[in-house]
């Protein structure tokens, strides 16, 4: 999962695009980049690192211009190696830089055809590398003339759209130009675009997340609609068209599940409200299934599952507390490398207020269940803080699928609902019983009723169907390999090697 904005303003850039990256940094803390356009000057900022790390006084000084995009990442493809953070820049034509939120289903493919027929060289693993070439690749072929026509730029965004396959959000910055966005014929992965009013005449702003519109001041025009392309001008115009020749609005739930901001709206769906409706039919379920319970208090994981957990208890009539104080400097345990440090993260992560617990029979509420490693800490930590039973509820359904479509979830042996019953998955994370949401209720609970313009929800983590059609056993198998712990492990150790042998020649 990455973050994307950009920016077309009449002064310098560098400071709402720092802002809106820290408001993004919940949907990626391993990278972020910064490019800005200065007349015919690029300047670019990326490395490693959270954005408040990445970027000191020096850096932002040096941004220079009214133009930029910006990208804060955690790797689904490819590895973690700095020279991976976007945005990416390509030379022909025009010198196009571009961020990408999502992943390409048929990356290798694509990465033999660019080199083999377009005669282009991708430097890095990453599928937005790729993504960037195909685009350029394909509007240099549609341009007649050095000037850059609209109508070009959506004939290259057609046939990106023809070429590439998967869940992609992207935005494109074109020196001295303005900024294009665009999003995949399904609408997986979220994106907006609003604008803001200047004495010297509006602005205009594309991100992953409305909530980054609000803080820097622009109105949310809509979201970016499924195969269309958005082009923002330097002069103040905004072109649109939708480019794809079928479309279906089909957004991952887990982006309300779990990813976006509860202050967010994606996809004309207020996040907070769906999260509060799920806690309701949760509880709904629980009345149906547990009918003589004997709870005492409904205490959420931070903090994701703070909504859905305060309306369950609302709605059962049962007392909430907050019964764990979370460091927020920790990052997301099931993005972490091996199982080793994320057991640790959790401990480090949560601290259970021992009052809440005491004596009490306990229904801890999280937004998800992954691997179940954090889920199994947190009932010993509730059990060691003096609980008397402690129960558990999700407000998803088990995750029994990998993501695809650029949610790093892990490889499917190490999800701990797959081929598991409840009561199976119940006594891996130790607690005397356990209640998920169901499927249908999840979607009734985000989807507006009689309002949402939403044709389907992708829920491939849940029910393994994913939405593009073109997902077949041999590129799970092939995902297996590139996401298992192991995996990553090797890849994490080569780079170090590499580090090292460099450090030594020097």
């Amino acid at each position: 999962m990455c973050g994307i904005v950009g920016i077309v303003a009449h002064d310098a850039v560098n400071q709402d695009l720092y802002d809106a990256l820290m408001v993004l940094q919940h949907r990626g803390q391993d990278a972020a980049g910064i490019v800005t356009c200065e007349g015919e000057k690029l300047h670019l900022r990326k490395d490693n690192g959270l954005a408040r790390d990445v970027f000191d006084t020096q850096h932002m000084l040096k941004l220079r211009g009214n133009i930029g995009i910006g990208h804060v990442r955690y790797p689904t493809a490819g590895s973690s190696s700095s020279a991976e953070a976007q945005p990416f820049y390509v030379n022909s034509p025009y010198g196009i830089v571009l961020a990408h939120n999502g992943n390409l289903t048929n990356a290798k493919a694509l990465k033999e055809e660019l080199f083999r027929t377009d005669r282009r060289h991708i430097n890095t693993s990453s599928d937005s590398e790729i993504l960037l070439n195909v685009f350029a690749h394909e509007l240099q072929e549609v341009s007649q003339t050095l000037e850059i026509r609209e109508q070009d730029i959506f004939k290259a965004v057609e046939r990106v759209h023809q070429r590439c396959r998967g869940g992609y959000a992207a935005v494109v910055m074109i020196p001295n130009y303005g900024v294009i966005a665009f999003r995949d014929p399904h609408g997986i992965r979220p994106v907006v675009f609003g604008e803001r009013d200047t004495a010297d005449g509006k602005e205009f702003m594309v991100a992953s997340e409305s909530v980054a519109l609000d803080t820097a001041g622009f109105e949310l025009i809509r979201d970016i609609a499924p195969g269309e392309a958005v082009v923002l001008t330097a002069k103040g115009e905004i072109f649109t068209q939708v480019c794809a020749e079928q479309t279906m609005k089909s957004p991952c739930i887990f982006e309300f599940v779990y990813f976006a901001r509860p202050d967010s709206v994606i996809d004309d769906i207020f996040v907070h409200k769906a999260r509060r409706r799920m806690g309701k039919r949760l509880a709904e379920r629980l009345k149906r299934e547990w009918s003589g319970h004997d709870i005492d208090v409904v205490i959420p994981i931070p903090d994701t599952s703070r909504t859905a957990a305060l309306s369950m208890a609302r709605a059962l009539g049962i007392p909430y507390a907050e019964g764990f104080i979370k460091n927020r400097y920790i990052g997301r345990t099931f993005i972490m490398p091996g199982q080793k440090a994320r057991k640790k993260s959790v401990r480090q992560k949560l601290n259970p207020i021992d009052v809440e617990f005491k004596g009490k029979n306990v229904l801890l509420v999280d937004d998800s269940i992954v691997r179940g490693t954090t889920s199994k800490q947190i009932v010993e930590m509730a059990r060691e803080a003096g609980a008397n039973k402690v129960y558990f509820a999700s407000a998803a359904p088990p995750v029994r699928y990998p993501n695809v479509y650029g949610i790093d979830m892990p490889s499917v042996q190490e999800l701990v609902a797959h081929g598991r019953t409840t009561e199976q998955v119940c006594e891996i994370i130790g607690a005397d019983a356990l209640l998920y949401q169901d499927l249908g209720d999840l979607i009734e609970a985000v989807q507006k009723k009689g309002k949402s313009l939403v044709d389907r929800f992708d829920t491939s983590v849940f029910s393994g169907e994913y939405v593009t059609g073109d997902v077949d056993a041999d590129y799970l198998d092939h995902l297996e390999d590139q996401r298992n712990d192991g995996a990553k492990q090797k890849r994490e150790a080569g780079q170090l090697g590499n580090i090292i042998e460099l450090h030594n020649e020097a």
